[in-house]
């Protein structure tokens, strides 16, 4: 540690992944007992880990990459975790989503019983994503990203109806395949370089060269990371899990989790561990036009709210994983702006029909209508998020779906951009079709009785919506440089990373 940084900066770090541990600890002992800790515990926790978020951004801005070292030994020996700026743009965009969606969790998950059970296991699910995005080492990844995982299962099955616990084993099963993959590229690639550290194998990738060993293990990485993403043709599990789910997790899934799993450790390694070599952008860029066309074709035909949203997310990671793939600043700052919006409006989405469910008790479209009459608030929040997500301005999603339109063309790949203003096109026609069966037109006799939601949901998506309304802000010179540029600056940089990590190292 260099004289100039105070220590409590360093002990930041670890507290991502200490406090909500400590809070799914907690909330099992005491919120079994005395039933309102659980809402308070779980609302305090997220809070605290959103400040910490925005403080991680500042920190990064003010000093740089930073390591905190676990133990005594120092890295590549030791443990480390790593607060760089793409982890910090990681984290604030997870634990903005996790604090609203405990918020909206206060009054919807009064439904079921044992609220504790379903805190505890999301405050473990919490820890599990926060680790996965500030781990320095390789196989520490594997670790939370399994704490993650069978968390996400149980909350999945949370309802125990037969169609939850079909869709969580199924979950279960297909993401098994995913963790199996990555472990036996985490072994490969242990063996080929003799280190677990994520640093310190970019120096010796880049010394030793990449070799089979390596292509073979990032082909291993793309399909168990990309089974995590639900990326098409590993898809197949995420329209049975995302409908099922209660609709905070559905929100959760959708909005973060495949991004922290998913996306986020295989562009991780891709770019900052191996270098991404020429291959694995043509790769990326064809897996994601195939998801963003395949996803919205699937999904236009659907009249189960969720399961719709379900395959509009398959095509929203397609985005992402299309701007990030082209390799270009301006590609990755699409991308990962694009990633940032879809985490708001996906989540949204997702609480939107939760809310539908929670009042008029069903997710078919055929069965709704004129819902506006009846739930103003969540009737206007629904229209926003499919406005941002068709990519209508002024809304967040018009201006990331326009930066990776832009660098497609920039790049010279005219063949994707057109393929990205098309998905675009339909996926606007997609949402026309849930407005007008959902919140427009003539309320059914069925739902005359039916009244909005309570509160804190109504709070929660009124947030998320105010946030696609105003999200191009974000592109604003005062706060884009200090939070997009930064992380999208890190991606490009690729395994100098390794650098900026070992002079981050404390003294």
């Amino acid at each position: 540690m260099t004289d100039t940084i105070p220590r409590a900066v360093y002990n930041l770090i670890p507290l991502f992944v200490i406090i909500p541990l400590a809070g799914a600890f907690i909330t099992s002992l005491v919120a079994k007992k005395v039933k309102w800790v659980a809402d308070m515990l779980a609302n305090l926790v997220s809070f605290v880990l959103l400040i910490a978020s925005v403080a991680s951004v500042l920190a990064v801005n003010t000093y740089g990459v930073l390591v905190y070292q676990v133990g005594i030994w120092k890295p590549p020996l030791g443990i480390s975790m790593v607060l760089d700026p793409l982890a910090a743009f990681m984290l604030l965009t997870v634990n903005l989503v996790v604090f609203l969606i405990t918020i909206y969790s206060i009054n919807y998950m009064e439904k079921y019983t044992a609220k504790w059970n379903f805190y505890t296991l999301f405050l473990l699910l919490v820890a599990g994503m926060n680790g996965v995005i500030i781990t320095g080492d390789i196989f520490n990844l594997f670790v939370f990203l399994e704490i993650a995982s069978v968390a996400s299962y149980a909350l999945v099955a949370y309802g125990t109806d037969a169609e939850e616990l079909e869709a969580s084993f199924k979950y279960l099963v297909m993401s098994s395949v995913g963790s199996f993959f990555v472990l036996l590229g985490i072994a490969l690639m242990y063996s080929y370089t003799s280190t677990l550290n994520m640093a310190d194998m970019a120096i010796v990738l880049a010394e030793k060269g990449l070799g089979r060993v390596t292509y073979f293990s990032a082909v291993l990485f793309l399909m168990g990371f990309g089974l995590k993403a639900a990326l098409v043709p590993f898809h197949a599990w995420l329209p049975d899990a995302h409908p099922a789910a209660p609709a905070p997790i559905s929100a959760m899934l959708s909005g973060v989790i495949i991004k922290a799993l998913g996306v986020y450790a295989l562009i991780r390694i891709l770019y900052n561990v191996i270098g991404l070599p020429p291959v694995f952008s043509n790769v990326l860029m064809f897996l994601g036009a195939l998801s963003m066309i395949v996803g919205v074709f699937l999904a236009i035909g659907q009249f189960d709210l969720k399961r719709l949203l379900a395959y509009h997310s398959i095509s929203q990671i397609g985005y992402v994983v299309l701007g990030i793939g082209l390799g270009t600043p301006l590609g990755i700052l699409g991308g990962l702006f694009h990633l940032f919006n879809h985490s708001v409006f996906k989540s949204l989405l997702f609480l939107n029909a939760g809310a539908v469910e929670y009042a008029a008790g069903t997710r078919d479209l055929n069965s709704m209508g004129g819902l506006n009459k009846k739930m103003p608030v969540t009737g206007a929040t629904s229209l926003f998020a499919s406005l941002a997500i068709a990519g209508i301005p002024p809304f967040n999603g018009f201006f990331s779906k326009l930066i990776i339109i832009f660098a497609a063309v920039e790049a010279g790949r005219m063949g994707y951009a057109l393929l990205a203003v098309i998905a675009s096109i339909l996926t606007l026609a997609s949402f026309m079709k849930v407005q007008k069966f959902a919140f427009f037109g003539k309320l059914k006799e069925s739902l005359s009785d039916i009244k909005e939601v309570p509160f804190f949901m109504k709070s929660a998506m009124i947030s998320l919506a105010l946030i696609c309304l105003f999200g191009g802000l974000l592109l604003m010179p005062g706060i884009f440089g200090r939070f997009i540029k930064p992380a999208a600056e890190t991606l490009h940089s690729g395994n100098a990373y390794s650098i900026t990590v070992m002079e981050g190292i404390e003294e």
